[in-house]
């Protein structure tokens, strides 16, 4: 099997600390590997390095390079901007194709979650190689643990064998009422994002799916027959439409498999859900500095100072050098919002 691992976002909502010169993916924020780091060690058993693959940036290239030193330097592929997973997605499987038999399996996985259980996440792997060698796309469903808002969320039917299923159809983020429905009706499940198929099969899928994407996966084959497969793509990749993957192949394509799984997942997607895997102290608190509390409780505190609280609640403090974050935990998600003012005249702070 080879590993795509996607490491090119950039972490907004883990602002101030994620900037664009080290987003998320390359912080130490729950263990002292970073979180790139750790999605590799996570696979090191099963796969070897040299079929581990990371898509990023040009500007993360060399980051990449720092935090995984034994990763072969033509295993990093250039995605010359992004334009969404399904373009990313592609334009890796078109690269792999030269390098791989197209029956081989590529397990497809965000480069910044959170997985606790690593045996039973090596062994929904085997699983999904079975059922991508049969031409399924497939793709694995978190175990809802409360009618979250912020996922989406993919509808099982039929079990095929052994805790396999065929996918209903993939559900955008729905709002609490709809959310509380999938969780009673036990057959929906977290979209985490992760997928596993052959090249070939996934490849077809551009073809049948997003012949756009296909136009311009042929024009950049011409140009690495030609010139190498390091050449800069950049002005035609400039024509790929942005769409995600899910919405761009998996929502339209026939053999598609979910796999429920329950090995404590966490995409780690703001400070609020960082402080939900962190450990606490009797408070309830993540204090990762110098502190002294009073009648202070549930917050997740993140400086290089001294920190005195009294009467805080529910709270998040985050310090970088030369910012400081202070939001409530429950409206953690709207850091992206600092972010977008901050483009208009603190370019600096990002």
């Amino acid at each position: 099997m080879i590993a795509l691992i996607m490491a090119g976002g950039v972490g907004t909502r883990f602002w101030p600390l994620s900037r664009k010169s080290k987003p998320k993916q390359f912080l130490q924020i729950v263990s002292n590997r970073s979180m790139i780091q750790m999605t590799v060690d996570r696979l090191s058993s099963k796969i070897n390095i040299k079929d581990i693959f990371i898509v990023t940036s040009q500007s993360q290239a060399e980051l990449t390079k720092q935090h995984l030193p034994n990763l072969p330097n033509e295993n990093i592929i250039i995605e010359p901007f992004g334009r969404n997973t399904a373009p990313c997605i592609a334009l890796s499987a078109r690269y792999l194709r030269q390098r791989y038999d197209i029956n081989e399996k590529m397990v497809v996985l965000p480069s910044d979650h959170l997985i606790a259980q690593k045996d039973d996440f090596l062994a929904s792997l085997d699983k999904g190689e079975k059922a991508a060698d049969k031409n399924n796309l497939v793709t694995f469903g978190i175990k809802p643990k409360y009618p979250a808002t912020g996922y989406g969320y993919i509808e099982a039917e039929n079990e095929i064998e052994g805790g396999m299923f065929n996918v209903k159809q993939f559900k955008e983020k729905p709002h609490l009422k709809k959310a509380k429905e999938f969780l009673d009706a036990g057959n929906f499940f977290w979209n985490s994002g992760m997928f596993i198929w052959k090249i070939e099969t996934i490849l077809k899928a551009y073809k049948d799916y997003l012949p756009k994407v296909e136009k311009v996966l042929d024009q950049i084959e011409k140009k690495w027959d030609a010139e190498g497969l390091h050449v800069d793509i950049s002005e035609i990749y400039s024509q790929m439409p942005k769409i995600p993957v899910d919405i761009g192949i998996m929502e339209q394509a026939e053999k598609r498999i979910v796999i429920p799984v329950d090995y404590g997942w966490n995409d780690v997607g703001s400070w609020n859900a960082l402080f939900d895997v962190s450990n606490k102290d009797e408070n309830n608190n993540v204090l990762n500095c110098e502190n002294m509390t009073l009648d202070s409780e549930n917050n997740y505190i993140n400086t290089k100072k001294f920190i005195a609280l009294i009467g805080i609640n529910d709270s998040v403090i985050v310090e970088s050098d030369d910012a400081i974050l202070v939001v409530r935990k429950d409206r953690s998600e709207e850091v992206k919002k600092i972010i977008e003012k901050l483009k208009q005249n603190k370019e600096g702070l990002l």
